[in-house]
């Protein structure tokens, strides 16, 4: 028999992770099922996710597919709602789908993929938390990670869409941290720095340029802040912004 110092970090949790398809997200849905949660797995590609839970539950974790688009409100509360009936509740919940759009300055930019991005990268967030609080209060705490970016901390010329999409975001979990605060809910903002993903090529690159010290990581090596974010004590950190880039933000 483990003793508690043995146990999973997350032995008994529920975790909900959004993007969780590819990339930053799959790598932090199989870190959480690995840690002992049991994973909630929304993203809009039904076999990539099949695929997840196949993973996950061939190595002894427990697992739910969700394909879902963030954008759709209805969708996201019924995949809530699913996660916390084959799970018996909602802990921890990782707001990461994204998407970052071709740089392009403001006046060549096109509208609608301006609001596209906002859509997916705002929208998105506030939808899926505003169905996931009311079962983190029926738990009576929760940790809820919202993936930013340091792009919406410092201004870069040529990404005004994702760079407002994430500076917004970044005040979505600061008010959202002051609101539950008194329900022992935290919510706060992980900045995974440049990663080696599918959907930030061109990005990456202008930031390791202009950074030649900048790490470039793997989306496995976000896992640890992760982690240490899904696991805070009631009483911890809220409304705080978590770091993992090299540079100043």
């Amino acid at each position: 028999m483990h003793r508690d110092s043995e146990r999973p970090l997350l032995q008994g949790k529920v975790a909900l992770v959004t993007g969780a398809s590819r990339g930053i997200g799959r790598a932090l849905a199989l870190a959480f099922a690995a840690a002992g949660a049991a994973v909630g797995a929304l993203a809009r590609s039904g076999e990539e996710l099949e695929r997840l839970v196949t993973e996950i539950e061939s190595n002894g974790g427990r697992a739910l597919a969700l394909p879902a688009d963030v954008t759709d409100a209805g969708a996201l509360r019924r995949s809530v709602e699913q996660t916390v009936q084959e799970f018996a509740g909602l802990d921890i919940v990782l707001a990461n789908a994204g998407i970052s759009p071709p740089a392009r300055s403001v006046t060549d930019s096109e509208p609608q993929l301006f609001r596209e991005t906002l859509d997916v990268n705002l929208f998105g967030v506030y939808a899926t938390l505003r169905a996931a609080i009311p079962h983190l209060q029926q738990r009576g705490r929760g940790n809820v990670i919202v993936v930013g970016s340091g792009m919406g901390h410092k201004a870069s010329p040529n990404n005004a869409a994702y760079s407002s999409s994430k500076a917004a975001l970044w005040m979505l979990t600061r008010v959202l941290a002051e609101e539950l605060r008194e329900s022992d809910i935290l919510v706060n903002e992980l900045i995974p720095g440049p990663v080696d993903t599918s959907i930030s090529q061109a990005g990456v690159s202008q930031i390791l340029r202009d950074n030649p010290l900048e790490w470039l990581k793997r989306p496995e090596d976000v896992a640890p802040l992760a982690l240490f974010l899904a696991s805070l004590p009631p009483k911890g950190p809220t409304g705080q912004s978590f770091s993992l880039a090299r540079r100043e933000l």
